[in-house]
């Protein structure tokens, strides 16, 4: 049997200090722990994979450590740490509420809160996707969560905060999870590539970033799907084909063809897109965020605003400098109406031929509102 295992689970971090893209979350955690200023029930929110879970596990192993470093990360050789990686800890308590959701579930918990620990000084309860409790349940939970015994500590994680209702919110010191950025995402990348021996393109690595939009778990996903597809060596343009991505190529030349005025070679590249399988409402929205980097690529401090490999950039860079800034903004409103109208048109076909003449001509369009 294959001792193979996925990059999301190999690569987990395990110290506040490893986590991605949340530096001011596990900073303000791990200056509570420091000064024991530790609040007795915790709310994280975010979208998925952006470290909510993994953070909560953290720091549920870190409470308890005995032998906690200066920079107040647990030490892995006491034996509360080594009960934690081995999954024996008596002191954590994990609950998935997408599927234990009921109040015989909660009260299950809450006669669990009850007993203290028997190693360390706290007894964490892990409850994830709370926002799937019944409302029984939460108001079953209510009680426990405003008076807990001193030694339980409540880690509430969901990705729809809106849902939980305003009393929790009120009992909770909440944490708010960003989506982890294309350039952390490709950093992390680049490190497990090393650890791997996997020859990346940092071009391929930034799209299987992109394509992950803000989820490191879905990076890494992508990321052990590309590798088993290409084996030790990856590409910029295997990950084009096996993710089926319009290359960055493509629109330059769009916008090539349109300061040309160069309207059958525009249709005829369309055409070729088409044929390759992509789907035009995609080609329309990757047109419309082309514009927008050569919008944001007109001014020296919006520049830093694209999050495109470097190379990509300067790409950018060079072709704003011949498109004047009305140009590009009556291109955004026209690809912008094209899409609003998109999904209720008969033929979409021609409205983005429609629109893709349009772009064509507007040279002679400032030409006739010249005086």
């Amino acid at each position: 049997m294959s001792d193979f295992v996925v990059s999301a689970r190999k690569y987990r971090p395990q110290t506040f200090d490893t986590v991605v893209g949340q530096k001011s979350i596990t900073g303000t955690l791990k200056n509570a722990i420091k000064k024991e200023h530790l609040a007795q029930a915790f709310l994280f929110c975010g979208s998925r994979g952006v470290g909510k879970t993994t953070t909560a596990r953290i720091l549920a192993k870190t409470i308890n450590c005995t032998q906690r470093t200066e920079n107040t990360e647990a030490c892995d050789k006491c034996d509360s740490c080594e009960s934690f990686n081995s999954g024996a800890s008596l002191n954590v308590y994990e609950l998935d509420a997408a599927s234990n959701n009921s109040v015989e579930d909660i009260r299950g918990l809450i006669d669990q809160v009850r007993i203290a620990p028997q190693l360390g000084d706290f007894k964490v309860y892990i409850i994830d996707e709370v926002h799937m409790l019944s409302t029984n349940a939460f108001n079953a939970f209510l009680k426990t969560l405003e008076e807990p015994p001193k030694h339980a500590i409540f880690i509430l994680a969901t990705t729809e905060k809106h849902k939980i209702i305003p009393t929790i919110l009120s009992r909770c010191q909440i944490f708010d999870f960003s989506r982890i950025t294309v350039k952390d995402i490709t950093e992390h990348l680049a490190e497990i590539s090393k650890k791997e021996k996997v020859k990346a393109e940092i071009e391929a690595l930034h799209l299987i970033a992109m394509k992950a939009d803000g989820a490191l778990r879905d990076a890494l996903s992508v990321f052990d799907q590309m590798v088993t597809f290409s084996g030790n060596k990856l590409t910029y343009n295997q990950v084009i084909e096996n993710l089926h991505i319009l290359d960055y190529d493509y629109f330059f030349k769009f916008v090539d063809f349109t300061e040309k005025e160069d309207i059958p070679g525009s249709l005829l590249l369309f055409n070729e897109i088409l044929e390759k399988g992509f789907d035009a409402h995609n080609f329309l929205s990757g047109l419309s965020s082309h514009y927008r980097n050569l919008l944001v690529c007109k001014d020296d401090r919006s520049a830093t605003l694209l999050e495109v490999p470097e190379q990509t950039q300067k790409r950018y860079i060079e072709q704003s400098k011949g498109i004047p800034y009305h140009t590009i903004t009556r291109a955004l409103y026209a690809l912008s109406k094209a899409d609003n109208t998109y999904k209720s048109s008969k033929n979409p076909r021609l409205l983005v031929e429609v629109a893709l003449m349009e772009l064509c001509s507007l040279k002679q369009e400032q030409e006739k509102k010249k005086p």
